[in-house]
C-alpha cells in the first residue's frame, strides 16, 4: 500500500496538470528503508511530448547524489498520462528500474476527474497497490 501525505499527492496532480498536454515526471523521496514519501522533487520532461516521458540525465544524476547525500532514496517515481487510463505501458515497465519504489500514474485525460493509482514494477511484473491519502497529521 502507498501512504502518501496529501500535500504531496495535491502537488503530484497539480505538476500533471499543469504539463498537460505533456506528461509530467517526478520523483518523491524518502528516508532510506522508510517506504515514506517525504520531499516532493517535480522533474523537467526531456522529451516533452504528450506520449512519453524522460527524465533530464544531468537533473537525474544531480537528485541521485542529493539523495544520496541525504541517506535517501526514491520512494515513488511518477508521471502522468495525458490521453490514457492511469496504467503502465509497455515503455513504463521496461523502464522501471527502482523495485522498491512505488510507481505513481495520472491521468489528465479527463478535466473533471483524475486518474491517481499506484503500483510495483518488479522484473516486469506490475502490481497494483491500494493508496491511502492521509493529511499531515496522520
Amino acid at each position: 500500500m502507498l501512504r502518501i501525505g496529501r500535500g504531496i499527492h495535491d502537488a503530484i496532480v497539480a505538476h500533471a496538470r499543469r504539463d498537460h498536454p505533456d506528461e509530467a515526471c517526478g520523483v518523491v523521496a524518502g528516508p532510506e528503508g522508510s517506504d515514506r514519501p517525504e520531499r516532493f522533487v517535480p522533474m523537467l520532461n526531456a522529451a516533452r511530448s504528450p506520449t512519453f516521458y524522460e527524465f533530464d540525465s544531468a537533473d537525474l544524476l544531480a537528485l541521485y547524489k542529493e539523495m544520496a547525500a541525504n541517506d535517501e532514496e526514491p520512494v515513488v517515481v511518477y508521471h502522468s498520462h495525458t490521453a490514457t487510463e492511469a496504467y503502465p505501458s509497455r515503455t513504463d515497465v521496461a523502464y522501471a528500474s527502482e523495485p522498491n519504489a512505488h510507481y505513481v500514474l495520472v491521468s489528465t485525460r479527463d478535466d473533471a476527474e483524475t486518474e491517481f493509482r499506484s503500483f510495483r514494477i518488479v522484473d516486469g511484473a506490475i502490481t497494483e497497490e491500494p493508496v491511502e491519502v492521509v493529511e499531515p497529521d496522520d
